[in-house]
């Protein structure tokens, strides 16, 4: 039932590939070669016993960002292996530079909490978007919230108040 649900998805986003439309040529290239990178990475010969296809597409998504980002802290509670392979020398603790945040629990105050700490090179993870709509719409809403990429399955937030607000929809 997943797959079908995930085939629908896939096919509905499908003017949504491979960053088709972006003007911004960092959010291009971040949607290009880092959220739909199709090439395997070095460290994904790790990951092929993960029975999940969702974990293992999130954790190679997740991958991907902490390769891209080196960040020296990140602030996620799962995932670590993931985060672990694409940035060695990360410690996972209170971090300003990578949030992984799901939407269980109080997720409003644990927002409101990163929203008091956030610079201008955080990135969000907002994971189970799906599951919340309402909640993702406000969140793209919110005027410090200035890139968002809404991948259905999690959501990215790009803090940097340079950049001009901009609300993309990508084919993950």
């Amino acid at each position: 039932m997943q797959r079908l649900r995930y085939v629908f998805v896939w096919l509905s986003r499908i003017f949504h590939c491979r960053g088709f439309g972006i003007q911004s040529p960092t959010d291009y290239w971040l949607v290009r070669y880092v959220i739909n990178e199709h090439w395997p990475y070095y460290q994904y010969a790790i990951f092929e016993d993960e029975k999940d296809w969702l974990t293992r597409k999130l954790g190679q998504l997740y991958f991907r960002l902490a390769n891209w980002r080196q960040p020296a802290a990140i602030e996620s509670d799962a995932y670590r292996n993931y985060f672990q392979a694409g940035c060695k020398k990360v410690v996972f603790g209170e971090s300003l530079e990578l949030i992984r945040m799901t939407l269980d629990g109080d997720y409003r105050q644990r927002l409101a909490y990163i929203y008091n700490k956030v610079k201008d090179d955080t990135v969000l993870i907002v994971e189970g978007i799906w599951q919340n709509r309402s909640f993702w719409k406000e969140l793209k809403a919110d005027e410090r919230a200035v890139v968002t990429f809404d991948l259905y399955y999690c959501g990215i937030v790009l803090f940097d108040k340079k950049r001009h607000k901009q609300n993309y929809i990508i084919n993950f």
